[in-house]
C-alpha cells in the first residue's frame, strides 16, 4: 500500500469511527479528551459534530491550524503521564468520549505509550464511555468493540468503559 493510500485509509477510518462513537454517546453525559491536537482537525471535527460538550485537548507542544486551537481554559499542555491526573482532578469520572491520537509513526514507541496511557484514562471514564484510539489501549476496564463497517481491524481501536 502506498503512503497515500496507508494515510487516506487512515483518516477514513478515524472519521468512521468518531462519527460512530458520536452517536454511540448522544444518551451519556459527559465531556470529550482529545488526545493528541496535532494539526487540529480531529478537534475541529469533534466540536462541529459535539457542539454542546465541552472537549479537553492534550498535547506536548502546540503545532495547530490557527482556526484549530481549543480555548486556553480547554487545552492541557505537557506530558500525557502528566496532564492526564490533572485532568482526572478536574472533571473526575466525567468523560463520555475519548479520542486517543498519539501514535509517532514509532510502532514500538507508540505502542509503549499507549500501555502507559491506558490505566490513566480508567480514572477519567464512566460505565459507557467511549474510547477511540489509532493504538490498543489495552485495560481490563476497557471492552474491545466491533469497527464501524469498511474500517480495516487494527487500523483504529473501539472500546467501551466496563
Amino acid at each position: 500500500m502506498s503512503r497515500l493510500d496507508s494515510v487516506i485509509e487512515r483518516l477514513s477510518a478515524q472519521r468512521a469511527c468518531l462519527d460512530w462513537a458520536a452517536s454511540a454517546i448522544a444518551g451519556l453525559t459527559g465531556d470529550v479528551l482529545e488526545l493528541g491536537l496535532g494539526n487540529g482537525r480531529t478537534f475541529d471535527h469533534l466540536r462541529s459534530m459535539l457542539p454542546d460538550r465541552r472537549i479537553l485537548v492534550f498535547e506536548r507542544q502546540v503545532n495547530a491550524h490557527p482556526d484549530c486551537i481549543p480555548a486556553d481554559e480547554d487545552l492541557l499542555l505537557g506530558d500525557f503521564l502528566e496532564t492526564l491526573p490533572q485532568a482526572a482532578r478536574m472533571v473526575g469520572s466525567s468523560v463520555a468520549l475519548i479520542h486517543a491520537d498519539t501514535g509517532t509513526g514509532d510502532k514500538a514507541a507508540s505502542v509503549a505509550m499507549a500501555a502507559m496511557i491506558a490505566p490513566l484514562l480508567v480514572p477519567l471514564s464512566q460505565a459507557g464511555t467511549i474510547l477511540v484510539s489509532d493504538q490498543p489501549l489495552p485495560d481490563p476496564a476497557f471492552a474491545p468493540l466491533g469497527l464501524p463497517e469498511g474500517v480495516r481491524p487494527g487500523r483504529y481501536h473501539i472500546h467501551k468503559r466496563i
